[in-house]
C-alpha cells in the first residue's frame, strides 16, 4: 500500500493483478486498485473531478480526466473516509498510475488539489 497526504487529505492506495485476456487479437493485462480518501483535515471537503496518468512500459501515457470517482463527488466530513475500486487495462504486465483530484473546501470555498501518490500496476511473474 502506498499513502501520501495532501492539505489534510490522506490517499491510501492498494492494488492487485486481476489476470490477462485477449482483447483485439492482443493480450491485455487488467489491474484493480482500491483508493482509500480520508479526511484528516477540520473542514468539510467534495471531490469533484480526477486527473490521471497511466504509464504503460509498452504504450505511450495515456491521460484521463473526468468528474468526481466512479460517477460520484462524495463529500468527506472531518474524519470520514471514502473508498472505491476501479481498474485499468495495460497492454504490458508492468506499468504505473499517479494523478490528483481536484477539490473544494465548503468553509473557505477555495478550491484544492490533493496528490495521488505514484503506484506500480505489475503481474507477479513479470517481476521474477
Amino acid at each position: 500500500m502506498v499513502t501520501q497526504i495532501t492539505k489534510g487529505i490522506k490517499i491510501s492506495v492498494e492494488t492487485s493483478f486481476e489476470g490477462t485476456f485477449f482483447k483485439n487479437q492482443h493480450i491485455n493485462f487488467a489491474f484493480g486498485y482500491k483508493i482509500t480518501i480520508e479526511n484528516q483535515g477540520k473542514d468539510t471537503v467534495q471531490l469533484t473531478a480526477r486527473h490521471w496518468q497511466i504509464f504503460d512500459s509498452l504504450n505511450d501515457i495515456e491521460v484521463v480526466d473526468g468528474e468526481g470517482v466512479i460517477g460520484k463527488k462524495p463529500v468527506l466530513k472531518p474524519g470520514e473516509t471514502h473508498t472505491y475500486s476501479s481498474g485499468c487495462l495495460l497492454i504490458s504486465p508492468i506499468g504505473s498510475m499517479r494523478g490528483y483530484y481536484d477539490m473544494v473546501n465548503f468553509t473557505s470555498t477555495r478550491k484544492f488539489r490533493v496528490y495521488i501518490p505514484t503506484f506500480k500496476l505489475y503481474a507477479p511473474f513479470a517481476l521474477n
